[in-house]
Formats: C-alpha cells, structure tokens, sequence
C-alpha cells in the first residue's frame, strides 16, 4: 500500500466526483467501467481543448487500476496532454481517491493513457489546430 501520498498541488483535478452506491457492487466496491467512463470523459476534457472542438477517443493504450474506489471516496481526475500528432492527442490521466475525509487518506488509485483525434462536423479526423489560433 502506498504512503505519503498528495493530491498534486501543481495540477487541477479536471473533473471530482464521489460514486454512489449505484455505481458499485454489493459490498460497496465501485465498478471498473465507472472508473473507466469518468477516465475516458477527464482525458477529453484537455483534449478537446486542445483540438478547439470535437473529439473521440479512439485507443486506450494502458490502463491500471491501482487500488480500489469505494463509495463515498472523493475521486479527483488528473489529465494531461503527453503528446499529439497531426490529427490525433494522447492524455495521461491519474485518478486519486481521497478516504476517510476526517484523516484525508489519499490514494493513486489508477492511470490510464488515452489516444483522441479530433473530428470535424462529420465525425471525420481533422487536422489540429496550431496553438497560437486555440
């Protein structure tokens, strides 16, 4: 089990949410595919961004669950753009759960890589934008 872990005070959590018992089985552990969904939604948030428009995540290149989520944590979505391409955007996404919010436990729970492409109006890849017009 890990120590001494922080939520990243560098960084802003792109998305915070805390699963609620219909996101999670009968003894109270949330599901995979919550984590993965809310995953997949906090990775486009900066990918979209970047895209200045549409995205869709075409390739979850790594994925790990490091630790369990169980409801009434608080579970903060770190994402960052690692790299891009000409139409495509690869996220690194990091997932902290905070428990016993009394003692402030906080945990790295999964991390993910995530590829999207940005699509024009018909769904179709597009080229990214340069920076300078975002």
């Amino acid at each position: 089990m890990e120590e001494n872990v922080r939520l990243p005070v560098d960084r802003v959590a792109v998305l915070r949410m805390m699963p609620m018992p219909a996101d999670a089985n009968i003894h109270g552990d949330v599901f995979g595919g919550w984590i993965m969904a809310h995953v997949d939604i906090a990775g486009a948030v900066p990918a979209a961004r970047r895209a200045g428009g549409r995205v869709a995540t075409v390739a979850v290149t790594s994925f790990a669950f490091r630790q369990p989520v169980f409801v009434g944590d608080l579970v903060s979505f770190y994402a960052d753009i690692v790299k891009t391409g000409t139409t495509s955007i690869t996220v690194e996404v990091e997932v902290y759960a905070e428990r016993n919010r009394l003692q402030r436990e906080v945990v790295k729970v999964t991390e993910a890589m995530l590829v999207y492409v940005a699509t024009d109006a018909q769904r179709k890849p597009r080229v990214l934008p340069p920076l300078e017009t975002i």
